[in-house]
């Protein structure tokens, strides 16, 4: 699927991050994907995302659209056509556009779900929940200078870091065996953190997916105002890998 550029602002991104045993990554990663390990545990996570001005590259920003936008994301490894990757795979994506869900693995990559968004922010606190047909999501959480000592990552830049390097995320289409992907392009990285208060995921949450003690949340990011650019990228599919 080739779509154009697609450039705007992230108004806000929330990255809400668990550390997962690979086992039970491993049995809902389709292939080619396999976890991405940081000292021995698998990462994934929600992206909440707020996307504005987003428009074609080199169109005026008052064309823009907005929306909020959820991802579910698992920090992944793969090898295809003879070369390594690493990435993001996100099996769900909700958007509270009509536009995205509509358009979704159609014009542009990735099937979306039509979701209702509830968010209340101040310039220290965020509260945000969402209800999908398939999932449920929410999360209170209020910014802080300081890192959890809890985490994996140990630091700030850590994860930062970790994170930057997972621009490129592939979701299933349409056809078995296939992925679309879609390439993130910040123009200015710049990551906080969040102290988290309360966060929930009907996905995360599910047993069946990830039984007792088979996953824990680990920290969470915040990003604001970062202008951005949306690069589609070739298909994965798994009979090529």
């Amino acid at each position: 699927m080739r779509i154009p550029v697609i450039q705007g602002v992230i108004d806000r991104r929330i990255l809400a991050n668990y550390r997962v045993r690979p086992d039970a990554l491993h049995r809902i990663l389709p292939p080619p994907f396999r976890p991405k390990l940081v000292d021995g545990w698998g990462i994934a996570g929600i992206c909440l995302i707020r996307l504005k001005q987003i428009r074609p590259r080199g169109f005026p920003a008052f064309v823009g659209i907005g929306s909020e936008n959820a991802a579910h994301r698992i920090a992944v490894e793969w090898d295809s056509h003879g070369q390594s990757g690493e990435g993001v795979y996100i099996p769900r994506r909700d958007s509270s556009s009509m536009f995205n869900a509509l358009a979704g693995g159609r014009l542009f990559p990735g099937v979306h779900h039509h979701a209702r968004f509830d968010v209340r922010e101040t310039d220290d606190t965020i509260h945000l929940s969402m209800r999908s047909g398939g999932a449920e999501i929410s999360i209170d959480a209020a910014i802080s200078n300081t890192f959890p000592r809890g985490s994996i990552f140990g630091s700030l830049q850590r994860a930062s870091d970790f994170f930057k390097a997972g621009a490129l995320g592939y979701s299933p289409t349409g056809k078995n065996g296939e992925f679309d992907g879609l390439e993130l392009r910040a123009v200015n990285w710049q990551v906080e953190t969040l102290d988290v208060k309360e966060v929930r995921s009907s996905f995360f949450e599910d047993r069946a997916r990830f039984p007792a003690g088979a996953i824990e949340f680990d920290c969470a990011l915040l990003m604001r105002n970062i202008a951005h650019e949306w690069h589609g990228r070739q298909p994965i599919c798994c009979s090529a890998a």
